[in-house]
């Protein structure tokens, strides 16, 4: 996109339609980086995430993640996002479109996000229900690193967590599912003893094993 503004004196066609996609550093300085590709693809991740039109969509999108609505604004006709995942994505297309280049990622930032979520993690090697959910979902950020839980509870949505993955989420203000997306009826949290004692039995074995 930048190519369409390097040459003086040229004015593409369609001009307003790509103006939402533009660094509004370059609107106002006229200089264009890397940075402001940067902001371009961050438009780009927000529309692919709503399916909503470019203008004001950083506004909305911005609103709906700090209101934790951003399960509204998802396109529901692209398929079923893991929620977890829609909000690393809505916040690296968030921190693309930031107004000063210095707050935006580089693209080799960019692209270690976007790598870590599209690209399949390795099959665990015991039980996938031994897994957390949601740290199975941070560590596609990071080195892949798959821990079998330690205490695991379940929450009032039927699905079991590690304890303390759980309560991050939920003291971090989400009053709704890691898996579903839906409204938890409460926060409470029930030991999962049978599950606990299946992780010991494995765990047991495998030393057995070794």
């Amino acid at each position: 996109m930048s190519t369409l503004f390097l040459q003086p004196g040229s004015c593409p066609p369609n001009l307003t339609s790509r103006l939402p996609y533009t660094d509004p550093e370059f609107l106002t300085i006229g200089d264009l980086t890397p940075l402001s590709d940067v902001y371009s693809l961050g438009v780009i991740i927000l529309r692919l995430l709503t399916g909503m039109p470019p203008l004001a969509i950083t506004k909305k999108v911005r609103e709906a993640f700090r209101s934790d609505n951003l399960h509204l604004l998802i396109d529901k006709s692209a398929g079923d996002w893991p929620y977890t995942q829609a909000k690393q994505l809505a916040l690296l297309g968030l921190r693309c479109v930031e107004m000063t280049r210095e707050k935006r990622p580089d693209l080799t930032e960019v692209w270690t996000v976007v790598e870590a979520l599209v690209r399949k993690p390795p099959a665990p090697s015991c039980p996938a229900h031994f897994i957390c959910p949601i740290l199975q979902v941070n560590n596609l950020l990071s080195a892949f690193v798959i821990e079998i839980m330690n205490d695991p509870q379940m929450a009032s949505d039927g699905f079991t967590y590690e304890a303390e993955a759980i309560r991050r989420w939920l003291d971090g203000g989400s009053n709704r599912s890691p898996m579903t997306n839906l409204a938890l009826p409460n926060r409470v949290l029930i030991p999962n003893r049978a599950l606990r004692s299946s992780i010991q039995e494995y765990l047991q074995a495998s030393v057995a094993k070794a």
